[in-house]
């Protein structure tokens, strides 16, 4: 089985009744949570996931904060799921990033966090919406509404 992250739109989508993609997106998380093969999540990708479920102006139907950690910790609940984070070749992994890739700037940071974090970890899959992530050729960007 690849190994591969998820990303805070996945979970947001899965989370939101009224998204259109939110009948694949759920699916397929169940299926991520009951499989024995890894799968990961990143702090910045939960965090960001916390953002946009609780924002008035970007999730059609905000949740508390309370709800949204609810919904992360039965997440993180599942037996297959690890979280990764920066370690000791972060910088050294950064740096190789922005000497390949010198127009990142600006909020392409968040990306390129998680892409260094799941670099430094030996995951090249992210299951994501977010079209930003095409921008590291390394990486394998799967959307899941594509997939499905």
């Amino acid at each position: 089985l690849e190994m591969f992250v998820v990303d805070a739109n996945v979970l947001a989508i899965a989370a939101d009744r009224t998204d259109p993609g939110h009948e694949a997106c759920r699916l397929q998380l169940d299926t991520w949570r009951t499989q024995p093969g890894p799968w990961y999540l990143t702090w910045p990708i939960v965090f960001e996931f916390l953002t946009l479920t609780t924002h008035p102006s970007i999730y059609r139907q905000p949740w508390t904060v309370e709800a949204a950690w609810n919904y992360v910790e039965a997440v993180l609940a599942a037996p297959s799921l690890s979280m990764i984070a920066a370690g000791e070749r972060h910088q050294e992994i950064l740096d190789q990033l922005l000497v390949d890739l010198p127009d990142l700037r600006g909020s392409q940071m968040h990306e390129t966090q998680i892409a260094a974090t799941m670099l430094e970890h030996g995951v090249r899959r992210i299951v994501t919406r977010d079209t930003a992530f095409h921008r590291f050729p390394m990486l394998d960007v799967v959307d899941p509404l594509r997939a499905a």
